[in-house]
């Protein structure tokens, strides 16, 4: 019995080592592997059709600049709003492990100074910007200029260091354009692409409607016209599409010539929008695919997947059944940037897709027709360079779309960050307390007023329905109301947010029984 017992356990044993005998033969030839490949760690929003191209390019381009192979390791934990948020937690629990190995015990309010631009006399903000703190994330791509000044501000990005190594490349990229900043002073970003917003609409969609004439305006999406058939984006989930929502109010600030009657307009232009939505998606990327597919008559969109569904529609149709237009009036144009993250693993490959992305080489990728001269492998991504060289001589006849060009004057006004840049969250939560959290109701009394006659009808109902929780001259006192400080509680923000709401609710119920007593 005791033999048997004994031969049992020998075996037991030698069941349970082999996997780490077999682990032990292997490591040396992983090892061996990776020694010879280089890895830049990048976090992005990028679809696989973009990271894809990204690879293939961007590994030919290392191999004959270095010698050596390279790989990309993409991270995508979501929208733009995703990846900010997860960068900030990161370098949160990163610092924090940081001074508590020093043995400096960690307190509440270091978590509110260490990224504070303005604590710069606080001995632990100057910590922390002394500090190679990182995260394992080399680069962040992709989301705007106004995600990445913050990440700039915050000292989670450092100074790429590009035009020490090729300031050639500037000869091309402005510093300024239509009032954004493409690249940042001290090279804690660079734009890589231009993004313009605009109106994408599907043909045969809006061929059903009873006014079948084409959205123009940012204003023909609010129309009554468009109720139940648009798509729109959640700006608390994607940073393009909030950035999107800031142009419409801007626009309505140039037009009328005053931030006060703008941004009353602007936002009062968003909920008939809103309310026009059949779908509200997570991704912006989805806006235009359920035009595509005929899910939706028109939706906001961002320039390059205006375009690629343009493309495809034209490969898979013969001719494209959708259409990106750039509303008339203008609109804003934005770089996309790319930025170092501090304590980047992999400095050295981090530099070097940073090159790349706005060498002659990667402006192609992203310019050029799939299969032309310096253009993509498989698929076109149509992106508008960043560097002007693409929109002259040759290069022209291999853009994605020859005679577009977002630095002619003619398609932007010049967006002022100094009105509504400071208040980008306040946007983003103003829209989900007014537009997403009371929804149903907004909808309701919006399908109220329009079977009334419309707003000209029923005054009353849309007076109501346009109240806001605040005006423009106040916007600085409730962007304050919903910032955690120490001040200003988690408890005491939830509960302004939840007021809002509440009391939107309120009014869009109110709206919905004045319009139907026709009032």
């Amino acid at each position: 019995m005791l033999k048997r017992l004994l031969i049992c356990a020998g075996l037991l044993g030698l069941l349970l080592a082999l996997p780490f005998y077999f682990r032990k033969k292997e490591a040396p030839e992983v090892f061996s592997s990776d020694s010879e490949t280089d890895t830049v760690v990048v976090i992005c929003a990028h679809n696989k059709t973009v990271r894809d191209e990204y690879e293939q390019a961007f590994a030919k381009w290392y191999k004959e600049k270095f010698g050596r192979n390279v790989k990309i390791d993409f991270r995508t934990p979501g929208g733009t709003s995703d990846i900010t948020r997860y960068i900030n937690d990161r370098f949160h629990a990163e610092f924090r492990f940081y001074l508590e190995k020093k043995g400096v015990e960690w307190r509440k309010e270091y978590g509110d100074v260490f990224a504070d631009k303005w604590q710069k006399d606080h001995p632990i903000r100057r910590d922390f910007l002394a500090s190679d703190v990182g995260i394992g994330i080399d680069v962040f791509a992709g989301g705007g200029t106004f995600e990445h000044l913050r990440m700039a501000d915050c000292g989670y990005a450092v100074d790429g260091k590009v035009k020490e190594r090729h300031p050639e490349y500037f000869k091309y990229i402005p510093e300024f354009f239509g009032g954004d900043r493409i690249y940042h002073p001290e090279g804690k970003y660079y734009g890589v692409v231009m993004s313009t917003f605009g109106i994408l609409y599907n043909r045969d969609r809006v061929g059903e409607l009873s006014d079948k004439t084409p959205p123009e305006r940012w204003s023909d999406l609010g129309s009554g016209r468009f109720f139940n058939t648009l798509v729109l984006a959640d700006p608390t989930k994607s940073g393009s599409a909030n950035k999107c929502y800031e142009i419409i109010i801007q626009q309505c600030m140039a037009d009328t010539g005053s931030p006060q009657q703008g941004w009353r307009d602007g936002m009062n232009l968003l909920k008939r929008i809103f309310a026009n939505a059949r779908t509200i998606t997570d991704s912006a990327s989805r806006v235009a695919g359920d035009v595509g597919k005929g899910e939706a008559a028109a939706g906001t969109a961002i320039d390059t997947y205006g375009f690629t569904e343009e493309l495809w529609s034209e490969h898979c149709l013969g001719e494209s059944h959708v259409v990106y237009v750039m509303p008339k009036g203008g609109t804003a144009v934005g770089a996309d940037p790319v930025q170092i993250l501090r304590g980047a693993p992999n400095r050295k490959a981090a530099e070097a897709f940073v090159d790349f992305l706005l060498s002659a080489e990667g402006q192609k990728l992203h310019a050029f027709r799939a299969g032309t001269p310096g253009g993509p492998v498989k698929t076109t991504l149509s992106r508008a360079p960043v560097s002007k060289e693409l929109y002259e001589g040759e290069n022209r006849q291999y853009l994605f779309k020859p005679g577009y060009n977002p630095y002619a004057p003619e398609n932007t006004f010049d967006y002022q960050p100094k009105l509504t840049g400071k208040y980008y969250t306040l946007l983003r939560q103003s829209i989900k307390c007014l537009m997403l959290d009371p929804h149903d109701e907004m909808r309701e009394a919006w399908q109220a007023i329009l079977a009334a006659g419309g707003p000209e009808k029923v005054p009353q109902a849309m007076a109501k329905f346009n109240e806001l929780p605040f005006e423009y001259s106040e916007a600085g006192k409730a962007a304050a109301a919903i910032r955690i400080s120490g001040e200003n509680s988690a408890v005491q923000v939830a509960a302004t947010l939840r007021q809002w709401s509440e009391t939107a609710r309120s009014n869009y119920r109110e709206a919905a029984r004045l319009a139907k007593e026709g009032k």
